[in-house]
């Protein structure tokens, strides 16, 4: 039976890693709401799913009732932020970052609760803030400090140009946490450094320094590269249901875990019990359909996910399967019938072994999704395409 998971691990489930984790806890078991900001800086006006790992993270703590800070770094992005950049990356125009702003406000809202959403932008504190007031910022860290970040150090070791404003960015970013009274900040691995310089800071304003969280950069569907449009391996939340649907039924049967985990709103005892299920012979497909319904179903309503899983298959059947194609029905056991004995039965292969081999080739496929786990049993109850290679086809159902 699956372990009942507790609200701190749901609430930080998938992430990286907790700074001050068992503060974090006491936190948490407090009487009031934690402030929790994230900030966002305005570069691109479009997001895809590697950007809502942490957008889903602040809707669980926000469904927990703490309250979430969605910080715009209008500021910050004038700047241009350096993490992971081995050159200098350029600013923002002011009219650029007022129509990426508004086009993330839409987006979001997609996920978090436009209701119980604090909403801020840090030119609010730094559009005041003089030469002299910036002065006694820069005071607040050394140069030294600096190049301990990791690409910082590279691109000095390595000659690369650093320009004297770029030391500003996690400065500024640090004084947003000031500037809020933040309890915890999150943000991506890469903003590590900027993050405890927050905490740092607030200890030198005489505040409480805030709990950092780290969260994964997600795999695209590629499954080896983090998700980018310009390796064009993303799923963007703007994506008609159709495509968004397909694009995640690409995905590998072992990534599909780990989109469950940074993606779904499912607890992860139910998580855990889909894990069980798989292990116990359910289609690995059949999961997945269910993390493609709950995606779909986040960004385009109720529904709109099993219509794409419909469309999904009627599209695959429509363009691959011949006319002459006879349903089998196949009797099984109360476990299933193996799939390499499902193949055989159904004249796809002349033999288990062969059934194996074809599995290793990647060359097996259920309703066009392709088959790596040569251990999956078919069900009583199943009703699919089967397929080995580009011409052989058998519509199957076990009983």
């Amino acid at each position: 039976m699956p372990k009942q998971n507790s609200p701190f691990d749901d609430l930080v489930r998938g992430a990286a890693e907790v700074i001050q984790a068992d503060e974090l806890a006491e936190r948490l078991a407090g009487l009031r709401p934690l402030r929790v900001k994230v900030g966002f800086d305005p570069t691109a006006p479009d997001l895809h799913l590697g950007h809502t790992v942490i957008i889903n993270a602040m809707r669980r703590f926000q469904d927990a009732g703490h309250t979430v800070i969605f910080l715009i770094g209008d500021f910050t992005g004038m700047i241009g932020d350096p993490s992971g950049k081995n050159v200098t990356r350029k600013p923002l125009t002011e009219d650029q970052i007022k129509a990426n702003a508004q086009t993330y406000a839409e987006q979001v809202f997609k996920i978090l609760d436009r209701e119980k959403t604090e909403i801020r932008f840090n030119s609010e504190w730094f559009g005041d803030m003089g030469a002299a007031d910036m002065i006694r910022l820069a005071a607040s860290h050394t140069v030294a400090r600096m190049l301990e970040r990791d690409d910082f150090d590279k691109r000095y070791k390595g000659g690369q140009p650093i320009a004297i404003h770029e030391f500003l960015y996690p400065l500024v970013q640090g004084h947003d946490s000031v500037a809020l009274q933040a309890d915890i900040e999150m943000g991506g691995t890469d903003q590590k450094f900027n993050l405890l310089v927050g905490r740092q800071l607030q200890t030198q304003a005489g505040q409480k320094p805030q709990i950092i969280i780290t969260w994964p950069l997600l795999e695209g569907t590629d499954g080896v590269q983090k998700m980018s449009k310009s390796l064009a391996n993303y799923i963007a939340i703007n994506d008609p249901p159709g495509e968004m649907f397909g694009k995640l039924m690409s995905i590998s049967d072992e990534l599909m875990w780990r989109y469950f985990e940074l993606l779904s709103f499912r607890p992860g005892s139910e998580l855990d019990a889909l894990k069980q299920a798989v292990a116990d012979g359910r289609n690995p497909r059949d999961v997945k359909f269910e993390l493609g319904i709950e995606i779909v179903d986040r960004f385009h309503g109720p529904g709109a996910g099993k219509q794409a899983r419909e469309d999904f298959i009627a599209r695959f059947r429509d363009s691959a399967l011949p006319e002459d194609v006879a349903e089998q029905v196949l009797q099984a056991p109360a476990d299933g019938l193996g799939i390499a004995a499902a193949l055989t039965a159904a004249g796809l292969t002349p033999s288990n072994s062969e059934a194996f081999r074809m599995i290793k080739q990647g060359a097996v496929r259920i309703d066009g999704q392709r088959v790596d786990d040569r251990e999956l049993a078919l069900k009583p109850g199943f009703d699919g395409l089967l397929q080995v290679g580009k011409r052989k086809f058998a519509r199957v159902r076990v009983v």
